[in-house]
């Protein structure tokens, strides 16, 4: 078994950042009606509009919840501006595996989720 293969089993057995924020500043909720991965990604932004916490929860198959592992530890410090500019290739770079094409929508699930996060994200007030 490849390194990172192993990595994404150990996000999948192990996450980070799994659960739900309170009071989150933004967000979202999808549904890959492909496969049945659910996915919820909460934001909360700081004074600077920066996300000083990320929470993922939700269920479906090791990349999409690990995926989402990961992708939560990258979005500390962002903006969500910055956030709705992360491109699909720097999520394939993270997993640093082929991804088939019937997993891509897996693979990219919460990076859309987190977008549209970002999208709803409220300035905060902490």
């Amino acid at each position: 078994m490849e390194l990172y293969s192993e990595i994404i089993l150990d996000y999948f057995k192990n996450p980070v950042n799994k659960g739900t924020i309170a009071k989150p500043s933004g967000s979202a909720l999808e549904h890959n009606p492909l496969c049945g991965d659910k996915l919820r990604i909460d934001l909360l932004l700081d004074k600077k509009d920066k996300v000083i916490e990320a929470k993922f929860s939700g269920e479906g198959c090791a990349i999409s919840q690990a995926t989402a592992s990961m992708l939560t530890e990258k979005l500390i410090g962002k903006t969500p501006a910055q956030i709705k500019k992360i491109e699909n290739d720097e999520i394939y770079k993270m997993l640093n595996i082929p991804i088939s094409p019937g997993r891509v929508k897996c693979a990219l699930l919460g990076l859309v989720t987190a977008k549209k996060a970002a999208i709803l994200c409220k300035k905060s007030t902490k």
